[in-house]
């Protein structure tokens, strides 16, 4: 869900991080995860045109995907910027504590090459793991916001 802007004070909305989060209990559109981070930047005051905006997309749908892929049952996607800082954080977590593996790079393969887009495109990318699964993370510093 996203923290509406219009029921913030000028100085929150320059602070306070923008969230969205959404759940899953078997299956997921991707499409609309990539609309979401797309919908979020916009929210953010920044322009989705421009390089961190076309990034952040990719590194949803292929965290999204490999969650749906590779764990069962449940998962999780939460957004979050914050405009101080201009970073984007997007964090996937699901019901494998299996840790993600970057795979050598093989470019007869077809298929896994995801996480190595992801690790390219972002800043950082780490996994947590909790009792229970993993969430994986990963952090996008974006561009000043458009005025």
């Amino acid at each position: 869900m996203v923290t509406p802007l219009d029921n913030r004070s000028s100085d929150e909305r320059d602070s306070a991080p923008l969230r969205h989060s959404t759940a899953w209990h078997s299956d997921t559109s991707l499409a609309e995860a990539r609309a979401a981070v797309r919908a979020l930047l916009v929210r953010a005051g920044y322009d989705p045109d421009h390089r961190p905006g076309q990034d952040a997309p990719l590194i949803v749908s292929e965290l999204v995907s490999n969650a749906l892929r590779h764990a069962p049952g449940s998962g999780r996607l939460v957004l979050e910027v914050t405009p101080d800082d201009g970073l984007l954080r997007i964090t996937v977590s699901d019901t494998s504590p299996r840790p993600p593996e970057l795979r050598t790079h093989d470019a007869r393969r077809v298929g896994g090459h995801g996480l190595r887009l992801v690790n390219r495109l972002c800043d950082r990318l780490h996994t947590v793991t909790p009792a229970t699964g993993k969430q994986v993370a990963a952090h996008l510093h974006l561009h000043k916001p458009a005025d």
